[in-house]
């Protein structure tokens, strides 16, 4: 069953393309660029951390040509522990940005103009963990307990599912301030720890268990999956400057053919996980190898299969995470906003033209028939 999606934001006419250079303070972080070529628009992509899979489809787009295909010199800026994407997109300084939906709504409501063009996660990544032997299974058992959370706008599944579940979050469990990694939780200071399935739940099973010599195995962890609780809330999009896209009529061509290259780096990421956790190697992410596969393959997991065509923002998983974001509360007693954001927070026009262009030119934009890879993690990710 498709979910139900609303359109905004009517695409604009053709026009002749203007270049955006990129600014000073962008040039802060690492890049990945194209030669700019001969009529190439510039389009400069602020991600919202550093190279690795995460982002395996825009690496895979430009390694594989689909953006100079579409008239794009695309330049990939890295994010830094303290670059706000959205930020960079509302100040000029990017044409677009990656950003969970969630982080961006209490910007819009603050007053920053951005629209979400593309929702390229169907499916939250997020995690709490703990060891199989600790009673934990559901948001309901972490009660009494130490639990991680990362804060910075990363708490709010974690919290939507506790209160869910009942709990006084001021009282019921005790909070700890978790360090992006799995130390505490490792070192036992953390009874549930907050983890992305494609970055920290794998470190742990790249890690040696004192006990046994070997590393330690899925059977040893429980998972609360806040996708099977239902609170779930959309993470990776794609972001563009809202009142660019209404006055400029070439900026929105050129969001249409950057989903559209985009998407296809995704297809790709899909279709051959292994040489496009290579291209993000090869971009120069650190992470080891078997950790960098294994990060491909769990990200693709959240993007296939699509239920509405990849990208196409979902408007009752939109509404979930509006009604998150406005009813729960973290443990300062704050939501993330106070009202319903704007009808220009998303738009599926330009989503659903680039879609359109790939499904004539026979790419699989639905990934029925996706099945994951098997990886074998190593100690350390190597």
């Amino acid at each position: 069953m498709k979910h139900t999606a609303r359109t905004t934001l009517g695409i604009g006419a053709m026009a002749t393309t203007a270049a955006l250079a990129l600014s000073a303070c962008a040039g802060e972080a690492e890049s990945a660029d194209v030669g700019s070529g001969d009529g190439l628009t510039p389009v400069t992509l602020q991600l919202q951390w550093v190279a690795q899979a995460q982002f395996a489809g825009y690496y895979a787009a430009l390694d594989q040509g689909y953006y100079e295909d579409e008239g794009l010199d695309v330049t990939i800026v890295e994010a830094g522990t303290d670059t706000v994407p959205i930020d960079v997109l509302a100040a000029g300084d990017a044409d677009y940005a990656i950003s969970w939906v969630p982080k961006v709504l209490g910007s819009i409501e603050q007053g920053t103009e951005v629209t979400n063009v593309a929702q390229v996660f169907e499916r939250s990544g997020t995690l709490q963990i703990a060891f199989a032997d600790s009673g934990i299974s559901g948001p309901e058992d972490l009660a009494g307990k130490n639990v991680g959370s990362w804060g910075y706008g990363n708490e709010w599944e974690l919290f939507a599912g506790m209160q869910e579940a009942g709990l006084d979050t001021s009282s019921d469990i005790s909070l700890v301030q978790q360090a992006f990694d799995m130390n505490g939780f490792l070192a036992g200071d953390i009874d549930a720890a907050q983890a992305m399935t494609y970055n920290e739940y794998a470190q742990v099973l790249e890690t040696v268990n004192p006990d046994t010599g070997e590393l330690y195995q899925p059977e040893d962890l429980t998972v609360i999956d806040w996708n099977d609780v239902g609170t779930a809330m959309l993470q990776d999009a794609i972001w563009a400057d809202t009142a660019r896209l209404a006055e400029d009529d070439a900026y929105a061509e050129t969001t249409v053919k950057f989903i559209k290259a985009s998407l296809q780096g995704w297809a790709y990421a899909r279709d051959d996980a292994e040489a496009a956790a290579g291209i993000v190697t090869a971009a120069g992410s650190t992470l080891g190898q078997s950790h960098q596969l294994w990060q491909t393959n769990e990200v693709n997991k959240l993007i296939w299969p699509s239920t509405s065509g990849v990208g196409t923002i979902n408007a009752d998983q939109w509404e979930q995470t509006v009604d998150i974001a406005m009813g729960t509360q973290n443990e300062t007693g704050a939501s993330i906003i106070t009202s319903e954001p704007p009808e220009t927070a998303y738009s599926n026009d330009y989503v659903e033209q680039a879609l359109a262009e790939l499904t004539e030119d026979g790419i699989d934009v639905l990934g029925e028939d996706f099945a994951p890879i098997d990886v074998t993690l190593l100690e350390g990710g190597e």
